[in-house]
């Protein structure tokens, strides 16, 4: 009754929080725009110079809207798969392995027709199985060899991702803003994107039972009837869809899929369906944040959104090892 009583008003609050970012990723920027003069530029009248400026705004918002939400469900699908509160897509090695994919496509004349979301897709693959049959070496995956095989696999794709771009310099430019993660490409919001965005949002959906299952242990999972290790896969399956979509329209970005959940937790409690639901909405309004903190403390050029995301997100993740040493 306590949780009920504490619950809705942090639930209203975070259902709030979305329209608000959105609000401040349109009108705050290089140039403040008030909302009159957004209303009249989004009705095609105005100032010319604010109809350009929303024309580029609008793209980005909607970028940080499909990467934040992304990023947070497959954060907390990981965290629930693996009972680990570390779990995340970028500390789990998933980002860096699809950010590797998207340079070998760039880089490689024959691996071009990929595109940049199956070379995303196959690299956060790749990771994912390298994580899972690195972290299950001995008796079986544990928080603390999930982590430590993250943090391998980060490496090695980085290590290949600098060596491929350094052997291509035209490449190496395209890259390097790419590579510090922005929503500023915005338009590279293609059908492929969201086709495999929705793909993995459904694959997701569909077994979010099983991760409430799940949370409960593999025993107890078992005696209501879900199939623990299926869950798993299925549940990887689409964390790599998800990742790879974000990944190929802003670039890699650290933390938003570890602070979220555990932000989302005061208000969805141990229900890992009320937790998906609630990073859906509160992950995209952190990115949008985060993005117009980087467009405002640096004006009139900015900071990427995946800078500011590194420097807020570092703090958080050695709160949650303080918390969580004593059961890893």
């Amino acid at each position: 009754m306590t949780r009920r009583l504490t619950g809705v008003p942090i639930a209203l609050l975070a259902l709030g929080a979305l329209p608000v970012a959105v609000l401040l990723s349109l009108t705050l920027g290089s140039r403040a725009v008030g909302l009159d003069t957004l209303w009249q530029a989004s009705r095609g009248v105005g100032d010319e110079h604010v109809r350009a400026v929303l024309a580029t705004r609008i793209p980005r918002t909607l970028c940080g809207l499909l990467a934040g939400s992304a990023l947070a469900v497959s954060g907390a699908a990981v965290q629930v798969a693996t009972r680990n509160p570390l779990g995340d897509p970028g500390v789990l090695g998933l980002t860096s392995g699809a950010a590797s994919g998207i340079v070998l496509v760039t880089t490689s004349a024959t691996l071009a027709p990929l595109g940049l979301v199956g070379g995303a897709f196959c690299g956060a693959l790749l990771a994912t199985v390298a994580v899972l049959a690195l972290g299950s070496l001995g008796r079986g995956p544990d928080a603390t060899r999930l982590l430590l095989a993250g943090a391998v696999v980060t490496a090695v794709a980085m290590a290949l991702s600098q060596s491929l771009a350094l052997r291509d310099q035209g490449a190496f430019d395209a890259l390097r803003f790419w590579s510090a993660g922005s929503l500023s490409a915005g338009a590279a919001l293609t059908p492929p994107v969201l086709v495999t965005a929705a793909l993995g949002a459904l694959l997701l959906a569909g077994t979010s039972r099983g991760l409430d299952a799940l949370a409960l242990g593999d025993d107890a999972a078992t005696a209501l009837g879900q199939r623990p290790g299926l869950v798993r896969g299925l549940t990887f399956l689409a964390v790599a869809l998800l990742t790879s979509a974000a990944t190929a329209v802003t670039g890699p970005i650290a933390f938003v899929g570890l602070a979220v959940p555990h932000i989302a937790r005061a208000v969805a409690g141990s229900s890992a369906r009320a937790l998906l639901a609630c990073c859906l909405v509160l992950g995209p309004a952190v990115l949008l944040v985060a993005d117009v903190l980087g467009r405002l403390v640096a004006r009139p050029s900015e900071v990427p959104v995946g800078v500011v995301t590194g420097l807020l997100g570092a703090p958080l993740l050695l709160t949650v090892v303080r918390r969580a040493r004593g059961s890893l």
